[in-house]
């Protein structure tokens, strides 16, 4: 099924139709990478057909590998051109000896996301449906109990917000067709070809095989995520009768 602007507008409305409070305008979590750059121009175009809210975009410049440099400015250029908004925020993403460098840089980044997220906003983040699946599968082969098998969530509380990810239903072929067909242009991060980290290992050598044999195991898996996500509420729901 193809990615259209349309379908990213019905997963927004699933995102925050619980909300107790309308979102105030959403915040793209832009890295200058295909997800986030598809998630962005797919939102421009619902803002100027009408159906978004304010946009603006925040790029978090870690200073860590060569090109950090290179992929702000291309932000910049980017929101440039689509004529929105765009903060630089620059972060020391440097790890502890011991410490995982991608935790620290994502504990770095979610600390300055945070910080600059405005009362009722929504940081949108381009998570996708392959990304759920190597998270889970990461997750569960780590031990993972019920929790991590719910993988990630759709829409949670975050600083003066929200955070939400409404591409978890697409996957990154179909926001790759879409970025093509528009003529979208993105950077590619260099270090996702480094294997030595156990997510990029799982993308380039395990995951191409298990796609072979079942094309749709992200879908699935996604679905599993959800189911194991609701068995999460009820049990709550169960514990605080319970308590009560």
């Amino acid at each position: 099924m193809a990615f259209d602007p349309r379908r990213l507008s019905e997963a927004l409305e699933k995102c925050v139709a619980g909300l107790a409070l309308a979102p105030a305008g959403y915040c793209v979590a832009l890295s200058g990478g295909l997800d986030s750059t598809v998630l962005l121009a797919a939102l421009v175009r619902l803002r100027d057909e009408g159906h978004a809210p304010s946009i603006r975009a925040i790029h978090v410049n870690h200073g860590l590998p060569t090109e950090a440099d290179a992929w702000a400015h291309a932000c910049a250029r980017l929101t440039e051109r689509l004529g929105i908004s765009c903060t630089q925020l620059t972060v020391d993403a440097r790890h502890r000896p011991g410490e995982s460098p991608e935790a620290a840089a994502r504990a770095a980044r979610y600390l300055a996301l945070a910080t600059a997220l405005g009362e009722r906003e929504v940081l949108l983040t381009a998570h996708h449906a392959d990304d759920q699946l190597e998270g889970i599968l990461l997750q569960w082969l780590r031990g993972g109990g019920l929790r991590a098998v719910a993988g990630m969530a759709r829409v949670v509380p975050f600083a003066a917000g929200w955070h939400a990810r409404p591409l978890l239903e697409f996957t990154r072929a179909e926001l790759h067709a879409w970025g093509r067909q528009v003529g979208l242009e993105w950077l590619e991060d260099p270090s996702n070809r480094d294997t030595r980290f156990d997510r990029n290992f799982l993308r380039q050598a395990v995951l191409p095989v298990v796609r072979q044999r079942w094309p749709a195991a992200a879908r699935t898996v996604g679905r599993v995520a959800r189911q194991a996500a609701e068995a999460l509420e009820i049990e709550a729901s169960l514990a605080a009768r319970d308590l009560a």
